[in-house]
């Protein structure tokens, strides 16, 4: 039998924004941003001759920001070159020397991968905290999705993330980009399957076209009915539209607090199933009833004005 997957912790990810390693000016900006995650690119939008500078670039970010992570908001994840492209081995130490919260692994293809990384961080003693993306974006990536996600429960892996590349998919399979996705939905539900079986957390794939508005609402729209976490976002411009779609809805989070109240009654002490206004609902939605008030708590926390003690 088959064990439940472990609870997973929650995160704010609903906007996860790249910005290119190369781009001082980009890198500046990013504190007064409202995304939850960021991305720093040393892979596609850096070219071969810039990929020194680049990691020097990260070098000096890095030394400037807050010592706290809580003070600085935002999860911090590098995007390195592949570990065979030349360029990885060296991003993978510049990984160690900053410490941010993740690495994120390019052409994720199979487990080995992904446990590969995870033993050369545990070699290094590097901080239990440090953790590890992986992005599906080859066509071996996604037929291998569960086995890799399965990779994240074995003792001493790091893994927490599953990032979608859609460019580079349609790419390698000839998938035309329509509105809609429809011949790609069935290989996103897999990532989704995946994450979900083993307790992670599912980042959505990059829309190309940012001043098409309309267009990137509805993806964003679909992304979270297929159980999507955030979406990764290429132009600070999407950020607003993400964290509003992405983001607990007004009524959801009713409901959410609803249910708890409901099982915190006394009168439901011991039981499993509850009735709620002539609906039956399980103990199992309460788990994720909770992660949402929680992650709602976590926005609101967020927005609410620091003061200063006296």
């Amino acid at each position: 039998m088959s064990r439940p997957a472990p609870p997973r912790s929650v995160r704010l990810r609903r906007s996860v924004l790249s910005v290119p390693a190369i781009n001082r000016r980009a890198l500046q900006k990013i504190a007064d941003l409202d995304c939850d995650a960021v991305i720093f690119d040393l892979e596609d939008s850096v070219a071969p001759e810039k990929k020194a500078e680049a990691r020097e670039n990260l070098r000096a970010f890095f030394s400037s920001l807050p010592t706290s992570k809580e003070e600085a908001g935002k999860e911090r994840i590098i995007r390195i070159n592949t570990l065979s492209s030349g360029f990885g081995a060296e991003d993978l130490e510049l990984v160690l020397a900053l410490e941010p919260d993740a690495v994120l692994l390019p052409k994720v293809d199979e487990p080995q991968d992904v446990t590969g990384v995870s033993d050369r961080f545990a070699e290094a003693e590097a901080p239990e905290n440090l953790r590890i993306w992986a992005m599906i974006e080859t066509p071996r990536g996604v037929l291998n999705a569960a086995a890799i996600a399965e990779a994240g429960r074995t003792p001493g892996s790091r893994l927490d993330c599953l990032t979608v590349g859609l460019n580079d998919l349609r790419k390698e399979t000839g998938v035309l980009p329509q509105p809609g996705r429809a011949y790609l939905v069935p290989w996103l539900m897999q990532v989704i399957l995946a994450v979900s079986a083993y307790g992670l957390d599912a980042i959505d794939s990059v829309f190309n076209d940012f001043k098409d508005v309309e267009a990137f609402d509805a993806e964003c729209m679909e992304g979270r009915a297929m159980g999507f976490a955030g979406k990764m976002l290429i132009h600070p411009n999407q950020i607003e539209a993400a964290n509003r779609h992405l983001g607990p809805h007004e009524a959801a989070l009713a409901e959410a607090e609803a249910i708890i109240a409901a099982f915190a009654d006394p009168a439901a002490a011991g039981l499993n199933v509850v009735n709620l206004g002539g609906r039956m609902v399980e103990r199992l939605h309460l788990v994720e009833a909770e992660r949402l008030v929680h992650k709602a708590r976590l926005i609101s926390e967020r927005l609410r004005p620091s003061t200063s003690s006296g």
